[in-house]
């Protein structure tokens, strides 16, 4: 089934080709992107196929565009105010782009009441990264699996734990973070595919929703909640790897794991360590979810020694021990 179009129409090409790109690049996942750098073109295309939203410069925006198969129109603005382009919605055109696509999509997210499409795609591995016992590499292995499995196939990855630390890890300072994501799943309109291409970052080839900055808010959501935002990802994204870093701080983490195809559950040799996976699989049991341990693999991971500036950390997580150690877990799974 083939995706909603949406499309920009500008007269200057550098600046039509440039938005489509960082659009291409957030948006992707939800629509077609086509650029236009005259309306004759832009004319000339619709009637080959309808376009669902068109960004358009004020220059551009003539009469015979009405006329045209669209479903909704955006006037990208130079900051002036246009008396016959008023019943539409605008658009500074010369603000930063990430902000720009997020205003377009709350506007279109808040107009709009299409269903979704549900992409045509194989099926989506799960990967759920989650260990009972604390300081086992969890996230070090989390980050350097998903870096790793996205070469070869489009990787989402998401933090689960209360204290990620990604600030300073990635050297970023974010403005949303997966709450947001859970919120746009919640409203269950398809709010979450149209709005996911804002939220995400990237390490390397690996894309990553931000974890939550006030990890407290994570206690208060259900399990159901996170079940329902892992199915609208398999259904409504083009990812075909999710990589769960699960902490203990949520609630339900059986019932998240419940969701994932493998499971891989870092260990330590210790005697408390040992004690804490006693008592996890003696809650599975309980539960009558033992089914849980057989799609878990526990992992004793190799201290990686071989690192030099810390500040370099994820980028590093690749090389050494821990990198080749991933290697083989990916080769295994082919």
């Amino acid at each position: 089934m083939k995706k909603n179009i949406l499309a920009v129409c500008d007269l200057e090409t550098s600046y039509a080709y440039n938005l489509m790109e960082s659009i291409y690049e957030k948006e992707g996942t939800a629509f077609e992107i086509q650029a236009f750098t005259s309306v004759k073109s832009l004319a000339a295309f619709t009637k080959e196929q309808p376009i669902e939203l068109l960004l358009i410069s004020a220059s551009a925006m003539h009469d015979s565009v009405k006329e045209l198969p669209i479903g909704k129109i955006m006037i990208l603005s130079e900051g002036e105010r246009i008396k016959e382009l008023s019943k539409y919605p605008c658009v500074y055109k010369y603000q930063a782009s990430d902000q720009l696509i997020r205003e377009v999509m709350d506007y279109y997210v808040q107009d709009q009441a299409a269903e979704p499409t549900v992409l045509l795609k194989k099926k989506v591995r799960v990967i759920g990264i989650y260990s009972p016992a604390g300081r086992c590499l969890k996230t070090s292995f989390a980050l350097a699996y998903g870096q790793l499995a996205a070469r070869e196939s489009h990787t989402l990855y998401l933090n689960l734990e209360e204290y990620a630390g990604f600030e300073s890890l990635m050297k970023e300072e974010y403005s949303a973070d997966i709450t947001d994501l859970l919120y746009f799943a919640k409203l269950g309109n398809g709010s979450l595919v149209y709005r996911i291409g804002s939220l995400v970052k990237q390490v390397g080839s690996l894309d990553y929703i931000p974890p939550a900055v006030m990890g407290e808010d994570l206690k208060e959501i259900k399990p159901g909640e996170w079940c329902g935002l892992i199915q609208e990802l398999k259904d409504y994204s083009s990812y075909d790897t999710l990589v769960l870093d699960i902490g203990n701080s949520v609630r339900g983490i059986p019932e998240i794991l419940k969701e994932c195809t493998m499971i891989y559950m870092p260990v330590r040799e210790d005697a408390v360590s040992i004690a804490k996976l006693r008592q996890y699989e003696k809650a599975l049991e309980q539960r009558n979810m033992g089914y849980i341990m057989e799609k878990t693999r526990k992992l004793k991971l190799p201290y990686h020694s071989s690192f030099g500036n810390k500040e370099d950390y994820v980028d590093q997580l690749l090389w050494g021990e821990l990198g080749d150690y991933v290697r083989g877990i990916l080769r295994e799974e082919e």
